[in-house]
């Protein structure tokens, strides 16, 4: 029972991770949290161990979900690659940081992270991009499936280091940054969120090798309970995928909103009760 709840979760975490290009970290962690305070796993988990092994299993959620993405050319890999610069080293320092947070303390502070970005969502369409120049900065244009055209761009310096910061909350919080980084591109940089949800998704299958190495060399994956996630994260992947490319953007937006007061919530009343 234990296992087929853990293939579940996996499948369900996958591919509302892949839709919205949040990696599934953001509903394994909670869950795995949850899970542990009710005593329904054989064994407790500690946060440390819960973020390695959400992070090693969105492994397989990112290359799934990378593999199935390149299909519809929806990865911008230029801006991808340079947002990796500052997130794979920010993604291991968080990692070692998340080794002085205690439960309670660490739902709190996740839950507030999560609630932050969910506000901000709302108000995205007040919201300027970061001027930049078009003859220095990196300038992009994607057409969607209705044949709309859109505009973005940014600093690559400013794009590095934001992504430096995502790295470091990707590895305190095993959320594999996209819940961060798709917001980032969204508000900031203006990215059309298809193309915000594939880039992110590209960049949570390094991000998340490296921190998971991070996290095996401090004993900080539970192995058992990865080898079930693994298989749902890997069919979860596909079916976000395949959903993200007959939504509308503003339905995306809509679902990341949701899910991030949600969660939210949850972990806020978690850190605070210690329920």
């Amino acid at each position: 029972m234990e296992w087929i709840i853990l293939v579940l979760i996996g499948i369900a975490a996958s591919s509302l991770g892949s839709l919205i290009g949040m990696g599934g970290g953001i509903i394994v962690v909670p869950a795995l949290l949850y899970l542990s305070t009710l005593s329904f796993l054989s064994h407790p988990l500690t946060p440390q161990v819960v973020v390695g092994t959400s992070l090693f299993t969105m492994i397989f959620t990112g290359l799934s979900s990378t593999l199935a993405y390149m299909k519809h050319k929806t990865v911008d890999y230029k801006s991808g690659l340079i947002f990796l610069i500052g997130s794979g080293p920010g993604s291991i320092i968080g990692a070692w940081v998340t080794e002085k947070l205690n439960l309670h303390s660490f739902s709190l502070y996740f839950g507030l992270f999560i609630i932050f970005v969910s506000i901000v969502m709302l108000v995205r369409d007040k919201l300027k991009p970061i001027p930049y120049r078009k003859d220095k900065g990196i300038h992009r244009t994607f057409t969607d499936n209705s044949g709309k055209t859109f505009e973005y761009g940014y600093n690559p310096i400013v794009g590095v280091l934001i992504a430096f910061v995502v790295g470091f909350l990707s590895g305190i919080f095993g959320i594999g940054g996209g819940s961060l980084m798709v917001p980032t591109m969204i508000l900031l940089f203006f990215f059309p969120p298809h193309v915000a949800t594939a880039t992110s998704m590209f960049m949570i299958l390094p991000t998340s090798i490296l921190s998971s190495i991070t996290h095996i060399s401090l004993g900080n994956v539970d192995w058992l309970y990865a080898l079930a996630l693994i298989p749902g994260a890997w069919i979860g992947a596909k079916v976000g995928v395949f959903l993200n490319t007959k939504l509308k953007s503003k339905t995306i937006v809509w679902i990341i909103r949701i899910i991030l007061v949600v969660v939210g919530v949850r972990l806020i009343y978690q850190g605070m009760t210690g329920s």
